[in-house]
């Protein structure tokens, strides 16, 4: 293939699984970074922090830093002061991430005057009735539904679990509004991850699990796209896709050859 200046990562379902490394991940990475290839980890992750998710990976002998790491909620955060400049958030996500949005204006459950946005991260158990409704009531009252992506499901090491998506789309029906995403696949997620790296769309290359929101998408903003068949690939949904990707691997542990890179 034409030789590219800079690779774009996914992590979970790429790199790692439940945070544990994929068969050739770490060998593949320490091979882009031999061939001093800049790379950029984008992911959707929601539950940990730029600075929690770089730690997790070097601990498991991945050599990144959290300024390689680009997060939905980072995004996020540059979003909201961007377009909703000193909005009050309602924030409903799984995990801690008051770092990575340490500029935005949280405001706790128990504030009763109604927030400006709805700021929607990724599910897990905090996704309950009471919550939902609370975040529901808030739409009807209007305000605005920031989704950092919307993910219908993930992968574990128990298998498939819901994501983001699933409930989204029921606020969304539910208060006649729609969310305005951040993360990928929104063009804008890309666009930073380019500008980070310094390179155009036809000089990157994005490697994913997720044939819509990481392959396709990349493609349609000009950058390579790479499936991998690891983490939330599934053949039914390559099959039924919107697009082709340009190429699909058995796993990142492939990419290094599909780049030409000599051998360690």
């Amino acid at each position: 293939m034409e030789p590219v200046s800079a690779v774009l990562l996914d992590i979970d379902g790429v790199l790692t699984v439940s945070w544990q490394p994929l068969p050739g991940a770490v060998d593949a990475v320490r091979r882009l970074r031999a061939a001093d290839i800049p790379l950029a980890l984008v992911t959707n992750t929601t539950s940990r922090t730029r600075a929690a998710i770089a730690a997790t990976l070097s601990e498991a002998g991945f050599p990144v830093s959290a300024e390689d790491i680009l997060t939905a909620p980072a995004v996020a955060a540059r979003y909201l002061a961007d377009r909703h400049p000193g909005a009050r958030c309602a924030l409903l996500n799984s995990g801690d991430i008051a770092e990575d949005l340490s500029a935005v204006t949280l405001v706790p459950d128990t504030d009763e005057t109604p927030p400006d946005v709805v700021v929607v991260g990724g599910a897990g158990p905090e996704f309950d009735y009471r919550a939902l409704n609370r975040a529901f009531g808030h739409l009807q009252h209007g305000a605005r539904l920031v989704a950092m992506h919307r993910n219908l499901y993930w992968r574990t090491a128990e298998g498939l679990s819901l994501d983001t998506g699933a409930f989204l789309l029921g606020l969304e029906q539910a208060a006649g509004v729609e969310a305005e995403i951040v993360g990928k696949p929104a063009e804008a997620f890309f666009g930073t991850a380019l500008a980070h790296l310094g390179v155009a769309p036809r000089q990157a290359l994005m490697v994913g699990d997720d044939i819509e929101s990481d392959v396709l998408a990349a493609q349609r903003r000009g950058i390579t796209g790479v499936l991998v068949k690891t983490g939330k690939y599934l053949p039914r949904t390559h099959q039924n896709a919107s697009g082709t990707p340009d190429h699909v691997l058995d796993s990142i542990a492939d990419l290094p050859d599909l780049l030409g890179l000599p051998d360690r």
